[in-house]
């Protein structure tokens, strides 16, 4: 079982009293805009995520989009912590979770942490062999470059 973990840099939190829930950062993971940015499609029925939503989650354009079937597993809303996770359904091309939690350290830093742990579920992924782990981490840089900028927006 393949287990990349990222921790990225998602800029500067407000005050020690702000819930990060109600920063810039963790509204725009909760409420798609992050994965929206990065330049994946999202479809779901709810504007933010909630244990249990069906979600698509689409990768690349037109008849080349990789569509992977997900579920939002669990949610996150602590003082100083938010976010989300989503296991597979039938037809993604990975079995597993990944899950996206942006932290508010003490020192005003935000971070988003990305932990994903999958193994192939169709002919195609087990031949990218490798290469997973790698688009998987830099899928994660990504998301955190992005965060940052929604995060000041």
């Amino acid at each position: 079982m393949r287990q990349p973990r990222a921790v990225v840099g998602a800029g500067a939190g407000g005050a020690p009293d702000v819930r990060l829930a109600d920063l810039g950062a963790g509204r725009a993971v909760m409420d798609w805009r992050m994965h929206r940015a990065v330049g994946v499609s999202v479809r779901c029925w709810e504007p933010t995520a909630v244990a249990g939503l069906p979600v698509v989650i689409g990768l690349g354009v037109g008849r080349l989009r990789l569509r992977a079937p997900c579920q939002v597993v669990w949610t996150l809303a602590e003082e100083t912590r938010t976010g989300f996770a989503y296991g597979t359904l039938p037809g993604h091309p990975e079995r597993g979770e990944e899950s996206f939690v942006v932290s508010l350290e003490r020192d005003g830093t935000v971070l988003l942490t990305v932990t994903a742990f999958s193994r192939p579920a169709v002919w195609y992924a087990r031949a990218a062999g490798p290469l997973v782990p790698l688009f998987q981490r830099a899928y994660a840089r990504r998301c955190g470059a992005v965060l940052r900028r929604l995060a000041t927006v």
